[in-house]
């Protein structure tokens, strides 16, 4: 199993963003998959994510009607559309995935099996 997230960068508040998320080694049919994000100082959080087999998409409150999450099963690729951007979405954000996993029990890292490698977004004020 693998993952890379890419797509950060530096952009002003208001801005927006696409984060990408290549995958290998696993299917979403059994596989849930998610964004998550750590700021400087605080703890991982969860931020959206889809569960295995229907494809339920959760978003956390504080990026729902902001952000978007998508997923393109023929190119292995899951996506985070991030608009209206705010100084606070500043973290790296990585996507992880888990056997079986949906619902809300995506939302924590600490039920993730695989993670990629996070990607700096910084949203200046």
């Amino acid at each position: 199993v693998q993952l890379q997230a890419s797509g950060g960068g530096l952009v002003q508040a208001g801005g927006s963003l696409r984060l990408s998320c290549a995958f290998s080694g696993f299917s979403l049919n059994y596989y849930g998959i998610g964004w998550f994000r750590q700021a400087p100082g605080k703890e991982r959080e969860g931020v959206s994510w889809i569960s295995s087999g229907d494809g339920t998409i959760y978003h956390a409150d504080s990026v729902r009607g902001r952000f978007t999450i998508s997923r393109d099963n023929a190119k292995n690729t899951m996506y985070l559309q991030m608009n209206s951007l705010k100084p606070e979405d500043t973290a790296v954000y990585y996507c992880a995935t888990k056997f079986l996993g949906g619902g809300s029990y995506l939302a924590h890292p600490s039920a993730m099996d695989h993670w990629g490698e996070g990607t700096q977004v910084t949203v200046s004020s």
